[in-house]
């Protein structure tokens, strides 16, 4: 069967998705669980420890407090309350914890630090999966056990106010709740005015034991302008009235009630310097945690500087606080302040039933739990623990006794410290088999790839798919065959819970099918590779064929960047290598256009003749240069040097964009600091964004808006220039509408506005320009096979992604795209066309920039540094697909912008009718060999101690820039169709 490169790129590129998705479900594991579910009903409690005589208390501790107040601020680091902004803006707050009633915690929150994990966490005190950073944007309902759960099953009365994520979780568990969403981050007043408005009724009101409130505004604050924003003092001053006003109610009511009430405040996460969070920094993972009540006693002048405990912590001490069960699942320990004023036995029976509940889970997730610290700790601690009793039955000395208990209560404080630390760093049983099933199709698919680089690249565009070759089809079964029995042994074999085992037949068969296609075809092309080798060795085409410098340089730029990313370092760093290579690129550029210039270069091969380098030796291509209509005319032999061909300033600009690009590229780097190192150290973004500078920003966005204008305008109909200038337009104004810029005419305004009209305006722009490319696309190739109606339709789509990209960007990063297209026409007129680069030459460079301009946004490895707000830019309410859409949109706008790019180019600048072909297949195989790579290094980095802060998330991204690359050679494959059906 005979496919077009560009065609059977695409194919390869579909199925490696598919690989990378059960790559990522076997990768992601389940974390450490209970074997007795929640649904099972509760098990009775553990009867208390005894030696040589029987207990008298078999049954949970009564209640501490009555009631219990959660105020949960979203993305409150520990700073804002612990340091100076919370003694300037949150006073009533700092007096509680300096001289109030009151314990203060430093919690920290594990990786992966947003809202839905950590809501898990504190509610259940597990360790919820990394793959919850996705199912974040829809939560489904939670079916572990949580102190949610087991407070409806007592019978008590829970009202909550606040994030629905809390109502998709804990569904029919709220007498009453009234659900705020959690996405649309432009809103961070009327968020939490929802919140506020029915905290009056609710606390005159008795009728309730738990109330739970969870504020959004800081946290939208924070993706909005960042922690640094003035609008955050004004937050916090606002939380701190709240708290004030509850924390006086519920002390007036305690004269009514037998037992004191409590008020926890505590975060969800922290925030990143840049406002964002989801990463392992020590912004986003502090968060503060305050536990008020009259019941804690304070000295005068006891000063309690605040502990450092776990999050997991906080769902044991309030099952505890309210006498529940602790949640089967929670890996945490009772924060012991909480009961050290109860009596000893109390306090013994508190740690007691957590101690229990640790080492269950413990034996069930841990073979060898015998051996562990932590069990033998716990089982000394209750023999001590039986002998208390014992003494305390047969009331001995009370000196003994107090002795005794404090030697328990030690002992029993040391055995939950090693046995909570034992869970938490229990690294979950992976999914080995869909790993290696995910691996095995993705490296096929690789392999593949690699061994068609000859036929792909050749001057027809086109290979010989080995899909029915009869030869193999013994070897095609014999495969499904092994396959199907490796699939039953390993099912019926494992211990723990497999993904690809609990698929259908239909669904696993079809995998296997795939997988043994696969092979088949690798194992053909091999064959015809390995039998056709040696006719093409005695015969040789062009014995003489070399690689260029820039094919080294390519060659060794893709294999040190792959190479790089087994360490972390690099990974935490990988901006660096981007700019490095095309920093290089660029001085190799330039040694050749001084070459081509002043030297001429006599071993070029004639206008439309270049060889390229297969696996099997020198294989001849013909392959068309940019500037073949020019050099038609020219009837000597030789193509003639880019010093014959341009001439004045040309020749001038041709030596000097080299440089341009390179400076170009230093100014950016400068614009946001990214990555780990030196993500916190001051750039030229952070001083644009302070409100000290908005004069500035407001100038520097007009020009770079102005620029983008200027450079793009040149290729569009006079329809879409209109379009353009007033979306241009309508960008600024949505910027000055949201407060980021200033109007002229308005330079101290304060009407701030949410912009929605303004950037609706501004859709209907992108929507008109995209439609026009698109109809010019359809028109070119259905009704008239219009060569110049196709290269402006395909400049249009391409102009309105880059409008879409001006609305989306935040306004200091609006240089970074008027710099991109900047490069993108200096690459075009001095570089591309006077060089005469090949297909496959100008791919890897497009998309080596398209990952340079990737990281100039400030974009990193790291998932904080993903900027939500893109997604809600224009909408009023929270809608789940135009959201992901615009923010995967907003992230990758670099490299969907180059690949665009490199399409028009291809098709309005190449004589060619395989250049498209060439670059789909080029483009996927650059980012096939990355991603392929780096699932095996992260399968055998798997037990690495950053496996979850820094090689996760790039598996992450990974994924997706792989489902952003099948998207852009589906469009390189539809163009490359419009070709073929207009020849």
């Amino acid at each position: 069967m005979r496919l077009g490169s560009g065609t059977f790129a695409t194919c390869c590129v579909a199925i490696e998705v598919l690989g990378i998705a059960v790559f990522l479900r076997g990768f992601f594991p389940a974390p450490v669980r209970s074997s007795a579910r929640a649904e099972h009903g509760a098990e009775p409690p553990a009867p208390e420890p005894s030696a040589g005589a029987s207990s008298n208390w078999t049954t949970l501790p009564s209640p501490l407090f009555s009631k219990v107040v959660i105020v949960l601020i979203d993305a409150l680091r520990d700073d804002f309350v612990f340091g100076s902004k919370g003694v300037k803006f949150m006073p009533y707050t700092t007096y509680l914890v300096e001289k109030g009633a009151s314990h203060s915690f430093v919690a920290a929150a594990k990786p992966p630090t947003v809202t839905m994990p950590r809501i898990k966490a504190l509610m259940t005190g597990s360790l919820p999966g990394f793959v919850d950073v996705v199912r974040n944007l829809n939560s489904p309902a939670l079916l572990e056990d949580s102190v949610i759960r087991q407070a409806k099953t007592a019978g008590k009365r829970i009202i909550f106010y606040g994030d629905e994520t809390w109502v998709k979780l804990f569904p029919k568990h709220f007498v009453e709740y009234d659900g705020t969403t959690s996405f649309f981050v432009s809103d961070y007043t009327e968020v939490d005015n929802n919140v506020t408005r029915h905290l009056d009724k609710v606390l005159k009101r008795g009728d309730w034991d738990m109330l739970i409130l969870h504020y959004l505004g800081l946290d939208h604050i924070g993706h909005i302008s960042g922690p640094n924003s003035p609008l955050i003092g004004h937050k916090l001053s606002e939380m701190d009235s709240v708290l004030m006003k509850i924390h006086t109610s519920l002390k007036s009511k305690e004269r009514e009630t037998p037992l004191p009430s409590l008020l926890v405040l505590c975060g969800d996460h922290g925030m990143s310097e840049t406002g964002s969070h989801g990463a392992s920094s020590m912004e986003e993972v502090n968060t503060p945690l305050i536990l008020i009540s009259s019941a804690f006693e304070r000295k005068p002048g006891d000063i309690r500087h605040p502990k450092h405990v776990q999050q997991t912590d906080v769902a044991a001490t309030l099952a505890i606080a309210l006498g529940l069960p602790i949640p089967k699942d929670s890996v945490g320990s009772l924060l012991f302040p909480v009961v050290e004023g109860r009596p000893m036995r109390e306090q013994l029976r508190f740690l007691h039933l957590n101690t229990v509940q640790l080492s269950k889970l413990l034996q069930e997730n841990v073979p060898s739990y015998e051996k562990d610290p932590g069990f033998e700790q716990f089982k000394m601690s209750e023999r001590l623990h039986g002998n208390w009793i014992r003494l305390y039955l047969e009331e001995k000395h009370s000196e003994v006794l107090f002795n005794l208990g404090s030697k328990v209560l030690r002992q029993y404080l040391a055995a939950l410290k090693t046995l909570s630390l034992s869970l938490s760093t229990q690294v979950a049983q992976y999914d080995m088999y869909s790993m290696m099933v995910g691996t095995v199709v993705v490296l096929e698919v690789l392999t593949l790839l690699l061994l068609s680089v000859p036929q792909a690249l050749h001057r027809k565009a086109e290979l010989e798919v080995p899909l029915s070759s009869p030869g193999f089809s013994l070897l095609f079964y014999l495969v499904i065959l092994v396959l199907s029995a490796l699939h039953v042994i390993v099912c019926t074999s494992a211990e723990s819970s497999c993904y690809f085992c609990g698929l259908s037949w239909l669904a696993v068969g079809g995998v296997m099918v795939l997988a043994s296609a696969l092979l088949c075809m690798v194992v053909s092309v091999l064959t015809n590779m390995l039998v056709g080798g040696s006719a093409s060795r005695k015969n040789p085409v062009h014995p003489s064929s070399r690689w260029s410098e820039l094919d080294l340089l390519i060659l060794l730029g893709t294999a040190g960047h792959v190479l790089s990313l087994g360490a972390s370092s690099f990974v935490e760093e990988e901006h660096q290598t981007w700019y490095f290579l095309v920093n290089t690129l660029c001085l190799a550029l330039s040694q050749e256009t001084y070459r081509n210039c002043f030297l001429g270069d006599d071993s070029e091969p004639p206008c439309g003749l270049r060889v390229e380098q297969g696996l099997d030796g020198a294989t001849a291509a013909w392959q068309d240069g940019p500037a073949c209509d020019a050099l038609e005319r020219d009837k000597g032999h030789r193509s003639p040097s880019a010093s014959q061909v341009l001439r004045g300033h040309e020749k001038w600009m041709v030596l000097a964009s080299p440089w341009l690009i390179l400076a170009c590229c230093r100014l950016l780097r400068s614009l946001n600091q990214t990555g780990v190192q030196w993500a916190h150290r001051p750039d030229l973004g952070h001083w644009l964004t302070s409100s000290d500078h908005k004069a500035e920003l407001s100038v520097l966005a007009a020009i770079s808006l102005l620029v983008v204008f200027v450079l793009v305008q040149r290729g569009c109909s006079s329809v879409s220039k209109a379009a353009l200038a007033l979306g241009l337009l309508g960008v600024y104004c949505y910027r000055a509408a949201i407060g980021s810029v200033r109007f002229p005419w308005r330079p101290d305004s304060k009407d701030i506005s949410k912009g929605i009209i303004e950037a609706r305006f501004v859709y209907v722009f992108v929507l008109g320009i995209l439609f026009t490319g698109t109809k010019d696309l359809l028109k070119s190739q259905v009704i008239a096979a219009d060569f110049q109606l196709k290269t402006v339709g395909l400049w249009e789509i391409h102009s309105g992604l880059v409008l879409l990209a001006a609305l989306l960007f935040r306004p200091h990063n609006l240089p970074v795209l008027a710099f991109s297209l900047l490069i993108q026409t200096l690459m075009t007129k001095f570089i591309w066309k006077p060089l005469r680069h090949d297909a496959a030459e100008i791919t890897v460079m497009h998309y080596w920039f398209g990952q340079a301009f990737f990281y100039f946004q400030g974009n990193s490895n790291n998932i904080a540094t993903v900027d939500i707000s893109a997604g809600f830019v224009g909408l009023d309410t929270y809608v789940e697909i135009p959201a992901v859409l615009l923010t995967a949109f907003g992230t990758y706008a670099g490299p969907v912008l180059w690949a665009s790019h490199l399409v028009h180019f291809l098709s309005s600048e190449t004589c060619s009718s395989s250049a498209l072909s060439h670059a789909c297949f080029c483009y996927a195989l650059i980012c096939s060999i990355p991603v392929s790579t780096y699932i095996v290094l992260v399968t055998s980095l798997r037990y690495h101690l950053f496996i979850w802060s820094v090689f996760s998330p790039k598996l992450l991204y990974e994924g997706m820039h792989l489902l952003i690359t099948a998207a852009v050679c589906v469009f390189f494959t539809a163009m490359d169709q419009t070709r073929l059906t207009q020849s």
